[in-house]
């Protein structure tokens, strides 16, 4: 059975939309974007589309992809120092050249929405989305399998069922015999970004299937880790491309946004 992540999304933009309207002030978030990648860009484009559905507001600062790590500084030092800007995010991936832990570390906390600094308040949006989407689901007893440890997917979900007390088996390219644990797996949540990381072949009848990975395929659409078509009829319950994470993860982080906002 598909997962709706457009309906989950609407029901916490309703929340926040009455909240917002309860405030004195317009929460504010600025958005960097480094160079034009395509998935980048739509996630961008959702962010700005849901910000204003809620009566947010959205700056987006477009900088070249031969940026550097200093003059990167120096734009989010200006944010910082901006009373009214309540959150900022440097949109992943960055280019090779900008050193992702200095961005996150140049974040004031209170302003880090995305949560990648490390006395950030806030939970990890793609995680709290993937949390929110299985919430009804008794994870402590179920085999869940991470695919992928990268820093804006992988590892923010792994750093979240840890803290819930539940250990997934997180694996990548590296990992020996690879489909034999994805077999076994009760849940898989990838998060890699490339074509066919989850095949037919390496899931088992009435798993579980959450696509955080986004890569674009030759038809100049945006694809999740798997094919929808291809594993439809095997997953109890997926996650699609597009209407699957990808909105309830914007809403989460609108949910940090009012919040750093109230605060």
């Amino acid at each position: 059975m598909k997962i709706d992540g457009k309906e989950i999304a609407k029901k916490i933009l309703t929340d926040l939309k009455s909240k917002v309207q309860k405030l004195s002030l317009t929460p504010h978030l600025a958005i960097i974007l480094i160079g034009n990648d395509p998935a980048s860009i739509a996630y961008i484009q959702q962010k700005d589309l849901k910000a204003e559905a809620i009566g947010a507001k959205t700056t987006i600062i477009n900088l070249e992809s031969d940026v550097d790590n200093s003059e990167l500084r120096k734009i989010i030092k200006k944010l910082n120092a901006d009373f009214s800007i309540h959150g900022i995010i440097v949109q992943r991936p960055l280019p090779s050249r900008i050193d992702s832990q200095t961005i996150s570390l140049a974040i004031d906390p209170k302003k880090d929405v995305d949560g990648f600094h490390p006395q950030s308040k806030f939970e990890s949006p793609i995680a709290a989305a993937v949390l929110e989407i299985l919430k009804d689901t008794n994870l402590k007893h179920k085999k869940i399998v991470i695919v992928g440890k990268g820093e804006t997917g992988g590892k923010p979900v792994t750093k979240s069922l840890e803290k819930l007390g539940i250990k997934p088996m997180v694996i990548d390219s590296k990992t020996p015999n690879s489909s034999e644990i994805t077999k076994n797996a009760d849940i898989i949540i990838s998060a890699v970004g490339k074509p066919q990381i989850i095949k037919p072949e390496m899931i088992k009848n009435g798993v579980i299937l959450i696509s955080i990975g986004l890569h674009k395929g030759s038809d100049e659409k945006l694809h999740g880790d798997y094919e929808d078509d291809e594993i439809k009829n095997i997953a109890s319950f997926y996650t699609p491309t597009p209407g699957g994470v990808g909105p309830v993860n914007v809403a989460m982080l609108l949910k940090n946004l009012i919040s750093a906002a109230e605060n």
